[in-house]
């Protein structure tokens, strides 16, 4: 990338802080194993004025589900489980309308399994601490939305099963197994699971306030949505992926692999 498209970069990004936060964050611009731009944006607290660094710490949302998705594909490759393996074989009191899902529907967003999420009470309940099988049996006795992998609809509740998984076969916290297994090789010393009081970026609720967002406890989200990171160490994990460091070959092509056709999606691969 030419310099002279970097500065455009930064400039109109300064453009746009400048009015009224219409971006604030941090950027890194990286080709071919070379970082060619690093900077922070705006404030990650506009009340203390601390401003967005290349180190700052961001809540990751729903990026999360790429580390626990990588974290299954650790276990299938310790041979501690399969993909294949129908999920009532690691969950307790596992329901009989559960018994056809298997992990790989979990992982493809193809279960059935009903989204806590769009549930009326999910506001209510969002900022009080949840133990997985307390968030679980929000869902747990739903009937399924469709039959297992019937379809494709994006799951937050398959997603927390997924974590629950992981705690059951490698009897340790979700939060423990991605530190000895991912960041740790990684070196990615400022990524972990968010308890709430990590030096985080402030979120708001818009840009033209200094009220923080409302509230939600890290343990619901969970291995849905529970992970904090940076740009830096992001770009470590980038740069992994293209590698073996953390899983034979066989199971790295495995995790790229389309699987599912998402209808409406064709402009960018639909898979």
């Amino acid at each position: 990338i030419p310099l002279d498209e970097i500065s455009w970069i930064d400039a109109f990004l300064e453009k746009l802080v400048a009015q009224q936060y219409l971006f604030s964050g941090s950027v890194l611009i990286a080709n071919q194993g070379e970082v060619l731009f690093s900077k922070g944006y705006g404030m990650a607290d506009r009340d203390q004025n601390v401003p967005h660094t290349p180190q700052t710490r961001f809540r990751l949302a729903s990026l999360t589900k790429q580390f626990t998705a990588m974290a299954i594909l650790i276990l299938a490759s310790q041979g501690k489980l399969t993909v294949q393996d129908p999920i009532c074989m690691y969950v307790a009191d596992c329901p009989a309308a559960w018994e056809g899902i298997t992990i790989h529907h979990l992982l493809t967003h193809t279960s059935g399994i009903h989204e806590f999420t769009s549930m009326v009470n999910y506001r209510g309940l969002r900022a009080t601490p949840s133990t997985p099988e307390q968030t679980m049996a929000r869902f747990k006795d739903l009937p399924l939305d469709f039959p297992p992998g019937e379809k494709h609809s994006y799951s937050n509740s398959g997603y927390i099963v997924l974590g629950y998984i992981i705690e059951q076969v490698s009897g340790q916290s979700y939060e423990d197994f991605l530190k000895q297994f991912i960041f740790d090789p990684l070196n990615m010393q400022d990524t972990g699971y968010d308890h709430n009081s990590n030096g985080l970026a402030v979120g708001y609720a818009n840009r033209y306030t200094t009220r923080p967002a409302d509230f939600i406890d890290m343990s619901i989200p969970y291995a849905a949505g529970a992970l904090y990171s940076t740009v830096e160490d992001l770009y470590k994990w980038d740069q992994a992926l293209y590698t073996e460091q953390l899983l034979p070959r066989a199971y790295m092509d495995q995790m790229f692999a389309p699987h599912v056709f998402i209808p409406g999606s064709e402009q960018w691969g639909g898979w």
